[in-house]
């Protein structure tokens, strides 16, 4: 699935027709990964980081395909399924929209009118507010309410940036800052180091991603952009000092988020609300006196 790092994804379960003129209603907005059978579909769900799963109205067969929908809603309830609604026969069109609701898929767009494609769009390009970025946008704005513009900057960055950044010298090129220097205001402000926070974030994302039955621990490791499973095992172990396994057992994406705010953000949250990582700080504020500088030699 060739993309752009910051394009949106769906998969596809249609028509030919249909395949047609959702590439064309997504241009410049979604890009497009089209399905031939459901295995296909799921494999590619388990491998891919995708925004939504369309599938047909009109090639719904409920005697082949109610499982297959069944097994993907259970195993995916974190990525939104939309059943498809384009030129079909009316009366099988009404029982298999009942069918694919009755097999959990809840969002129906209905493109045999011009302003069917325009939701679909907008559906695929606004950010669920369910998902764990936007709730830890909201949760953090709310904690760091009193902060500067730049502080928040930094942690919206932390959950708005691909899940596949994994450096904080990808994070600093998207802001124009040299890393080296961005690290230096961390240090020079006695908050973590920028590396803590991006790592923390990631594992955010990664428990979100394991209440997503359908993915494996190996497959959350390569969506979220890790060299292979053992290095995000070694992750985890470091950070949280458990075993990956353990992690998807006892840790949701919103238990994530309340570690990363209780000791990333609240300890710091004097030093956050005038931290300002873009810019330079005022002169007289100098980095503090290593320890070493203290000691008197021998």
């Amino acid at each position: 699935m060739a993309t752009t790092k910051w394009s949106k994804s769906v998969l596809t379960f249609l028509t030919p027709a249909e395949q047609q003129r959702v590439d064309a209603a997504g241009r410049g907005c979604y890009t497009t990964v089209h399905c031939e059978n459901f295995d296909q579909l799921l494999t590619d769900l388990r491998s891919h980081s995708v925004s939504a799963v369309l599938v047909s109205v009109a090639r719904y067969e409920q005697q082949q395909h109610a499982g297959q929908v069944a097994r993907m809603v259970r195993e995916f309830p974190g990525v939104p399924a939309v059943a498809l609604l384009g030129a079909a026969d009316a009366r099988h069109a009404t029982h298999a929209v009942l069918q694919l609701g009755h097999q959990g898929v809840r969002t129906l767009v209905d493109v045999r009118e011009p302003s069917g494609w325009r939701d679909l769009r907008q559906l695929v390009a606004d950010e669920n507010p369910d998902s764990i970025e936007a709730v830890a946008r909201q949760q953090l704005h709310i904690d760091l309410q009193d902060a500067v513009p730049a502080c928040r900057r930094f942690f919206d960055m932390l959950f708005s940036a691909p899940r596949s950044l994994s450096t904080v010298r990808e994070l600093t090129r998207s802001a124009g800052v040299m890393p080296t220097t961005f690290m230096s205001r961390f240090f020079r402000a006695r908050i973590p180091a920028p590396k803590k926070y991006l790592a923390m974030a990631r594992l955010v994302r990664a428990a979100r991603l394991f209440e997503n039955p359908g993915y494996s621990i190996t497959q959350v490791a390569f969506l979220l952009d890790y060299s292979s499973p053992q290095s995000f095992s070694r992750h985890v172990q470091n950070t949280l000092d458990v075993s990956a396994a353990h992690f998807r057992r006892t840790h949701t994406g919103i238990q994530m988020l309340d570690h990363f705010r209780a000791t990333l953000v609240q300890p710091y949250r004097d030093q956050l609300l005038t931290f300002d990582p873009f810019h330079s700080p005022p002169p007289w504020i100098s980095a503090p006196t290593p320890t070493h500088a203290l000691t008197r030699p021998n």
